[in-house]
């Protein structure tokens, strides 16, 4: 991966997300270079800042355009506004007064781009635990009745951010993306407080069955599949594994364990305070106690009866490949997995550093939910 920051991994991650998400309206090269240059990595209060002026200066220019009436040029400066603001809330302490007014700001953005989008994504409500879990449907342009995939996204995912990239290739090759805040995630934590659990497939099953029942005239209730990137890998496996009635599973970067992935870690973590708060935790000692339940192991994985692909970097610093590997050798239902090599562009966490070798897995999972 590219280290914009020399030997700083994870600020130069953030700055490789951007620009892959660039390439699908998720920013601008020279927007997100800019704000990188002004960064100073061991400072989190620059990175905070300067993505958070960045963000309010694009969303300020959509405004203008909005409000001149020029909706094409809106939608596009309220989708890269809201992929900077969102970068500017990823780092930002839970106590700091702007985290939940920059997340309000950029899923603000987000919505008001979709209003302008040819064929224009419904906002859903999943009932769920009291509350609600949020989602977004994006539907393939001048297709009746698409296949659709439920997508839940990883630690530190928003569900409007499945839409640069996944939600286009899906549509694409004519697949609908349900995109959803999962428990643990999105406006699901942020502002229903509903945490993430082990047994995720909870949720899933819970969202098939609102498809089934209230979108039988949007997309094929017979052809819905699951699929989750990033600690999302556990959840679509998970998921994948107590409800047969899903046609396929897309794994975008497998988690054979959650515990292993962050038991060799410690408090001092970058992500450590995200992943205290997703699960309700008061301590890093608790975390790692909930963790252990985030496994396929036991014979989780053997119980998944669908068509899975499993897709990999062999570079990945997050969740290394060994999890990818352990889960294929588990899998009894048919499957392909893929593992970009360790050192070739598309090795790292989630193909973020390049996500052109993903392309095998959406026409892989198109060729097995069109079937």
């Amino acid at each position: 991966m590219w280290h914009f920051f020399p030997g700083k991994y994870m600020p130069s991650y953030q700055v490789n997300r951007a620009l892959t998400q660039a390439h699908y309206g998720g920013g601008e090269f020279a927007e997100i270079i800019e704000v990188a240059g002004n960064i100073d990595p061991d400072n989190r209060e620059t990175f905070n800042l300067e993505w958070l002026k960045k963000g309010d200066e694009v969303y300020s220019w959509a405004e203008a355009y909005e409000k001149n009436k020029n909706f094409v040029s809106a939608r596009r400066t309220y989708l890269r506004a809201f992929n900077y603001l969102r970068t500017a809330e990823f780092f930002m302490n839970l106590k700091d007064e702007r985290k939940i007014t920059t997340y309000l700001k950029a899923r603000q953005a987000f919505i008001r781009a979709i209003k302008y989008f040819e064929e224009q994504p419904l906002q859903i409500e999943v009932p769920f635990e009291n509350s609600f879990l949020p989602g977004y449907l994006f539907k393939p342009n001048v297709v009746k009745n698409p296949p659709v995939m439920i997508m839940f996204g990883g630690l530190d995912s928003l569900a409007e951010e499945l839409y640069f990239g996944i939600g286009q290739h899906l549509n694409e090759r004519g697949i609908a993306l349900l995109a959803m805040d999962g428990p643990g995630q999105g406006a699901a934590l942020r502002l229903n407080h509903i945490y993430s659990r082990y047994d995720y497939n909870v949720a899933g099953t819970t969202v098939l069955d609102w498809v089934i029942n209230n979108l039988k005239n949007d997309v094929d209730i017979n052809r819905v599949g699951i699929s989750g990137v990033s600690m999302g890998g556990y959840m679509a496996a998970r998921c994948a594994a107590f409800e047969p009635r899903f046609k396929v599973c897309m794994i975008f970067g497998a988690v054979w364990s959650y515990y292993s992935v962050w038991e060799g870690r410690n408090g001092k973590h970058p992500l450590a305070e995200i992943v205290q708060h997703i699960m309700d935790a008061n301590s890093y000692k608790a975390v790692l106690e909930k963790l252990k339940g985030f496994t396929l192991e036991n014979g989780v994985a053997e119980k998944i009866s669908m068509p899975t692909f499993i897709m990999h970097g062999g570079g990945d610093k997050q969740n290394f490949v060994d999890h990818a590997i352990t889960l294929e050798k588990h899998l009894t239902c048919e499957h392909k997995m893929k593992i970009v090599p360790d050192g070739e562009s598309g090795s790292q966490h989630c193909q973020v550093d390049n996500f052109m070798p993903t392309l095998d897995m959406y026409d892989w999972i198109a060729e097995k939910i069109h079937a």
